[in-house]
Parts: structure tokens; sequence; C-alpha cells
């Protein structure tokens, strides 16, 4: 066989079921050997909308998406995807075409020193110089990209390379590595600081619903009585119905959540990861006691410097500590401001009320099933969802807050469509919208169905609200935007504009269930 249908024969042995990409002339061979295999090949209109759907279904599957481009502009225009992965912890695979070797050690067409580019946002890449070693760089891909804690991984593989004779098979995938068991010293040393604190906490991170801990972390809610606040990327990994659950870091008219972590003296923090949420801002004071609990030691940083650290598997962690903390109701201390968050985020829109995003996700969130999959953009209306929409299932809210890259709303849309058996609905701003909207002739292709929401206010309106609290004007936010819902038509799916709240409602309750691709254009003051 050619080296190229080893390499896809490898990929099925990881049980890759997509590979989302864009053709190149380097990578004809690769191409060839994919039609002929089990694997799907999804071109898509833009690498980076490849890499973030790789992303996602890395994200929501466990198992590492993998994504294509050729070399040069089609590796460069694949590394924004690549380093959200990366920062945001979710399993990946990236593979890049590149010229033949015997032109690579002089400047030469589109030729640029690919793995070096790739090197500062991925966990390991490699090129791949002869075919002999294809099954074990791919191997060691996927090991690496789905080991604690997953992130991306890259193979470079150059068009004579691909073309060359092999007789060799793929390595088997092996079950993953699993952490080690908590030592009992760090466990006796976590229970007492969370025995002798008198308002203990738990901040959920992006860990405890990556590693499908959600499960142990309610039980040990549910067991000790310890209040939860979750990262944006924890979101769901505590239902928020329960009444230990005080949604994410900032959530509440009058920042509920942040006073609860503020006067909380012991924050129990599991799977966090300081690229999620700066810990300035719940530690100013360096007076919490900290218990960490995760796969990896803590970074270092004056704002979070733990007390007791268990680096072991956390679902056994989160078992242990269970059984050795004494049971207890959650305290009344926080009974309030769970009420007040509550209440905020389940109050509806006055008919004479204008349109906001705050206001539309009580209508979202009633539209929407439990199991149903959010994907945001990212923007000021990501900072709402964070904050304002209610989690039930873990991984049903999915927000980049690691790189918190503009843009991945529609492909991840895309790629969460065909990873899951729910309904799926994309937020997304004016201005992340336009920098991928060309995937949903992708989603037409494939024939999926999702809800498209686009909340649009002509304006970066993020980086606008921030430029006027620094200096009380903003300068080059400012933006013009086609008819979203003729846009959405050119390409052969219903849009909506709904004018007033009643309307909102009705269009979201019959889109979003509906088996079909449908965007609602909810237009901001």
């Amino acid at each position: 066989m050619k080296a190229s249908d080893l390499l896809v024969e490898c990929l099925e042995a990881e049980g890759v079921e997509y590979v989302f990409g864009l053709p190149g002339e380097e990578l004809e061979d690769l191409l060839f050997s994919l039609r002929e295999s089990d694997v799907a090949f999804i071109p898509v209109r833009h690498e980076q909308g490849a890499a973030f759907m790789a992303d996602v279904h890395g994200r929501l599957t466990g198992e590492a998406g993998v994504c294509l481009s050729t070399l040069g502009p089609g590796a460069t225009n694949l590394i924004t995807g690549v380093a959200d992965a990366h920062l945001d912890k979710s399993p990946l695979v990236a593979i890049t075409g590149q010229g033949g070797l015997e032109r690579l050690h002089q400047e030469s067409h589109q030729a640029l020193d690919i793995v070096h580019m790739f090197e500062p946002v991925v966990k390991w890449n490699t090129q791949i110089p002869d075919a002999e070693i294809v099954p074990e760089s791919v191997r060691k891909a996927f090991k690496l990209a789905e080991y604690e804690k997953p992130g991306a991984t890259h193979i470079e593989f150059p068009e004579d390379v691909a073309g060359e004779s092999i007789d060799a098979e793929p390595l088997p995938a092996r079950p993953r590595v699993r952490r080690a068991d908590p030592d009992e010293a760090s466990l006796e040393r976590a229970v007492g600081l969370l025995d002798e604190a008198a308002d203990p906490l738990v901040l959920a991170g992006n860990g405890t619903v990556r590693t499908a801990t959600a499960t142990r972390l309610h039980e040990l809610v549910d067991h000790a009585g310890f209040p939860v606040v979750a990262t944006y990327m924890g979101k769901g990994a505590v239902s928020d119905r329960l009444d230990a659950s005080l949604m994410t870091l900032d959530s509440g008219p009058e920042g509920e959540a942040s006073m609860a972590i503020e006067r909380a003296d012991c924050v129990l923090a599991v799977g966090y990861d300081i690229a999620e949420h700066d810990p300035q801002s719940w530690n100013p004071d360096l007076d919490k006691r900290i218990v960490h609990v995760d796969h990896e030691p803590a970074e270092v940083y004056q704002h979070y410097n733990p007390d007791v650290e268990i680096v072991a598997d956390i679902s056994t962690v989160l078992r242990e500590l269970r059984r050795r903390l004494e049971p207890s109701t959650v305290p009344s201390w926080c009974r309030d401001l769970r009420e007040r968050i509550v209440a905020d985020v389940q109050r509806e829109p006055a008919a004479d009320e204008p349109f906001s995003v705050e206001r539309t996700l009580p209508l979202l969130r009633a539209a929407m099933a439990d199991e149903d999959v959010l994907i945001s953009d990212v923007g000021s209306h990501k900072m709402a969802i964070a904050q304002s929409f209610p989690t039930y299932e873990p991984n049903t809210c999915i927000i980049s807050n690691g790189l918190a890259s503009m843009g991945i709303a529609v492909p991840g849309g895309v790629a969460a469509d065909l990873a899951v058996d729910s309904n799926v609905v994309v937020a997304t701003g004016d201005g992340g919208f336009l920098m991928n909207a060309a995937e949903i002739e992708t989603a037409t292709r494939l024939d999926l169905g999702f809800t498209i929401v686009v909340f649009t206010d002509d304006d970066y309106g993020l980086i606008s609200e921030k430029q006027v609290a620094h200096t009380g004007e903003h300068f080059g936010t400012e933006l013009t935007n086609p008819d979203f819902v003729e846009f959405a038509e050119s390409f052969g799916i219903a849009g909506y504009r709904p004018e007033t709240w009643a309307e909102v409602e009705e269009v979201l309750r019959e889109a979003v269930p509906a088996d079909e691709l449908s965007l609602v254009e909810i237009p901001l003051p």
C-alpha cells in the first residue's frame, strides 16, 4: 500500500469517523486514500472552520477530532482553531500536507516551517519523513491528544512520503492511560482543611465536564452540603437545578456568585485551569485556603497557590473525599444568593422591554431540552450565556474561554450536530458570525439541522463596553451588516427576524426542536 493508505488505516484503528478539512495539491494521495476508507472526509469552506469543528467534536465526545489542511496558507489558517483546542483542553489531531522533502532545505513555493510554527500551541507534533514511522506517529498523536489533560497534536505529512510504498500495519489503539489513585496523606490534609472551614465552597472547572466526573461531584456536593460555583467551561458539571448551584463565577444581578466565593474561606478547586478564569478575581487578597484536585499540578501563580494538591484521577478523588467527609446540608448563607440568581435568570421579558441577550435566554432555555447543546461564540453575548443560561447536564453548554476565539459557533454547530443526537443551538453575535458564516454551506451540504441565533448590534459590542468603561467612549468597533434573513435564505434555509417578544418565543419554540437548519436574528437596540 501507499503510506497515505497506511495513515488512513491508522485513523480507522483510532475510531475516527470524520476528517474536517480543505483539499490541496500536496494532499492528493491522502484524499484518495480517505475516499476508499470508512472515514468521512468533510470539505469545509475555511481551514479555521475545520479546526473549530475538530475542536468541538473533541469537547463533546472526548475523542480527538481530526482536521486537515494543505501546506503554507492552509496550515496557517488552521492554527487558530488548533490553539483554541490547546487552551480549552480539547483533544484534537491536526494533519497538514507539505511539499516534497527534496525542496524543504531551501526557500520554495508555499513552504513554511509548520512544525515549529505549531510547536507553542500543541502538546506534541512531528513531521513524518519516512513511511515506516506512520503507525507510531499516528498512535502517539492520538494517545497524547486524549491523555489528561487533553489538547492538540500535529502531524506534517510530506507529499512524496505519502506516495511511498510500505508494508506495515497500524498500531492497535489501547485503553487510555489512567491517572493513579490519590495518596492517603493528601486526602487527609484536604479533609482537614475542609472540616476546619466555616464556609467551604467548590469551584468546578473545565475538567469536571471533560472527565465525566459530574456524577461523583454531584454525590460529593449532595453529601457534604458544599455550594458550587462553576467556571464558564465548567457549566453543567453540577445541575443548576440543585440548591447547591450558584451557577458561574459572575452570575447574579449584583454578582451574587462572586459574593459567595468572596465569603468562602476554603475553595475546593476541581478540574480548574487558571486559563479559564483568572484567580486574582476571586482570590485578590490571597486569603483563601485552596485544595487543588486535577490531573496535573497547579500552575505556579501568586493568586493560586494551593495548600493541598491532589494530582490523581479526579473521579476517584471525589469519591474518596465523600467517604471521609461528614454529611451536611447546603449552608443557609448561600440560599438568599441562589434565590436572587435563580429569579434573575428565570425572569422573562415584559412585552415592552427592548430586546436583550439576557432576556432572550429564558425563552431559549424553555425551548431547549436538558440534553440539548448550546454552542456559544465569543463576545458580549458569551458573558450573558455564561452567567445567565441555566445548564443541567455536562457538556451541553460549550463556551471557549481558554483562547476565547471568535468565529467558533457556526463550525461548532456543524460538529455538534454530527456528534450528538439532541438538538443543537448556536448563539453568536454579528461580529463572530460573519467570520465563519460560510460554514452554513457545509451544514446544508451535509443536510444538518440546527438553529443559529444571531444577536446583532452592528458593533464589536464587548470591546465597546470595555472601552466605554475605561475611557467613556469607544472607537474602531462599529460594523455594518447584510440583511441576515436574506443571507440565510441565500443558502436555502429559513431566516427569521422577530419584532416582538411573543414572536421571539414562538420562533424559538418552533425552530429549536425542528430537524432543519434555520437562522434567527435578534436585533439589539
